[in-house]
């Protein structure tokens, strides 16, 4: 086996299968996949969202960041069993396993939320560099995409390179947050409280809930996480496959624990910097210029390189997942500058046009909460198969929580899409 991070790696985790390794390092071998998906959950879709909650609403709605972070676990959980015990992605699957119109429709639905995605990607970290470094916004754009090229190459060097700098992204944003709530005047008591106590003040507090929730449980990363783990450790027969979903679970739960903690810590942070005196604050821009004055450069410089980190990151993996899907779906896979520039051209054209990059960011959403039904609803029916899983097939109590799940968040994305559209919901207003 070749002497790289991707091929010790690989000899490591057979070494633990194996009962040869043991203790916490053997853990870190499995880690990788759970800790790149994450980064969708940490996204600058997130930060208009609950920069709109902390400012409008104060601590009231950090119930539904915690609920939307529990049934992202549970469906990443799945995504990642999915590929560990089938060797398969969930794109692949689906072309296996339906008929082709399906196929085609699940691929184009699915191609158009991988660019949505990435324009949110994109634009939040050009936004950032933008903001901190003085730049127009279609310079920031540039260099976003030069960087995120430039990291994709890594890709070319098996999976343990882009995991370690995926992982470095990520605890930079976890770091920045960090900071900031050590920075912002939170009110400890009150930030408990609102974790456990269900409450929706108005139905402008409902619509936002609902873009919590909808933005949360991310298309591509459902298909991304089953195709981070299929192969990656050589397993011979369902102990080993056992061992490695046991694992997988563990990194599930860590990095989607970490990525809701940072989504508590944004809420946390916008409500003791703005709610107070600036609840009308609900634009990236806006908060960044705000926090200068009410929290000194400092915590308005930390705010941006948090941005910029996920903007990347997020950026980076939006592109990896877009590949994926085009490669399971139709067998088809294009160089990495084609992809890149091709997920690039409608950021582009919304700045081009002078579109406001935050209602950009927020109609970015939109079209994800339309997409969604098809990674979900695709991955339950799989995951519940044993021709398919065979031993790992999910019993009932888990598939019933991946049922309700799924209708939380497919019912609330219905609600977006009719109060962004215009219509009335029936009991809404």
């Amino acid at each position: 086996m070749k002497s790289t991070s991707t091929g010790r790696t690989r000899l490591g985790m057979t070494e633990v299968l194996e009962g040869r390794r043991r203790g916490p390092r053997a853990a870190f071998l499995f880690a990788g996949p759970a800790i790149i998906a994450s980064v969708a959950y940490m996204d600058p879709g997130n930060y208009a969202t609950n920069i709109q909650a902390g400012a409008g609403y104060g601590y009231s709605l950090l119930w539904v960041v915690l609920i939307a972070n529990l049934i992202a676990m549970l469906f990443q959980s799945l995504s990642a069993r999915l590929g560990i015990v089938t060797g398969r992605n969930l794109a692949e699957l689906c072309r296996d396993h339906f008929p082709r119109p399906v196929v085609w429709v699940m691929w184009a639905v699915s191609e158009i939320a991988a660019m949505a995605t990435d324009l949110a990607e994109f634009l939040g970290g050009a936004i950032g560099l933008a903001l901190l470094f003085d730049m127009p916004l279609m310079a920031g754009m540039g260099v976003t995409a030069v960087v995120t090229y430039g990291i994709l190459l890594f890709e070319a060097r098996g999976f343990r390179p882009m995991e370690l700098i995926i992982g470095t992204f990520v605890a930079i944003i976890g770091l920045c947050y960090l900071i900031e709530i050590f920075i912002a005047p939170v009110a400890w008591g009150a930030a408990g409280a609102g974790l456990i106590t269900p409450n929706l003040p108005d139905l402008t507090a409902l619509t936002i809930a609902v873009g919590i929730i909808g933005a949360t449980v991310m298309p591509h990363a459902i298909y991304l996480h089953s195709g981070l783990t299929q192969n990656r450790a050589l397993v011979r027969h369902d102990i080993d496959r056992r061992a490695v979903v046991k694992f997988s679970n563990r990194e599930v739960v860590l990095a989607l624990a970490a990525a809701g903690m940072v989504n508590i810590a944004m809420v946390m942070m916008a409500a003791g910097a703005f709610h107070s005196g600036h609840a009308e604050v609900a634009e990236i821009e806006t908060a960044y210029h705000m926090l200068t004055p009410l929290l000194g450069g400092a915590a308005a410089a930390v705010f941006l390189v948090s941005l910029i980190a996920s903007g990347i990151s997020s950026s980076v993996v939006g592109t990896m997942a877009g590949q994926l899907i085009m490669q399971g779906f139709v067998r088809m896979r294009l160089p990495i500058w084609l992809r890149r520039a091709v997920t690039m051209i409608p950021a582009f054209a919304v700045v081009a046009m002078g579109v406001n990059a935050t209602q950009a960011l927020v109609m970015s959403q939109v079209i994800l909460s339309i997409a969604l039904p098809v990674p979900m609803v695709a991955l339950i029916i799989f995951v519940s198969r044993s021709d398919i899983m065979g031993a790992f097939r999910i019993g009932w109590p888990v598939r019933a929580l991946a049922v309700i799940g799924a209708g939380i968040v497919l019912c609330l994305n219905a609600v977006l899409l009719f109060q962004t559209f215009g219509l009335s919901v029936q009991g809404l207003g």
